[in-house]
């Protein structure tokens, strides 16, 4: 299993995004610059640290995000499932991912 499906099994109203290029803070990144999942992420990494990031329903997005960027130099996005479509969590970056999901399952009793 890879990281994104082992992220959306434990969160399955959120999921994770890399990019190959970066974003500033409080910004979305250009579909343009998805990185194809089927493609290794070690091509993308600039920074080549041993080690895993820990991930836990406590921590914030914005802390997610920039986990993977000092560990691995990757560019990373979290989305939250809004009914049928995926939104980048970029105006709530501050949400921790526990709060992000819960508003996601939220979302869609809503639209049921």
């Amino acid at each position: 299993m890879d990281i994104q499906e082992e992220f959306n099994t434990v969160f399955p109203y959120l999921k994770l995004e890399f990019f190959s290029q970066g974003h500033t803070i409080s910004e979305g990144s250009a579909k343009k610059h998805i990185i194809n999942t089927n493609e290794t992420l070690g091509k993308y990494r600039s920074k080549h640290n041993p080690g895993e990031v820990g991930i836990v329903p406590e921590m914030k997005v914005m802390d997610i995000e920039q986990l993977f960027s000092d560990i691995y130099g990757l560019n990373v996005q979290v989305f939250r499932k809004s009914g049928k479509v995926w939104l980048e969590t970029t105006v709530t970056d501050g949400w921790t991912l526990e709060k992000q999901n819960a508003r996601g399952a939220d979302l869609r009793r809503a639209a049921e």
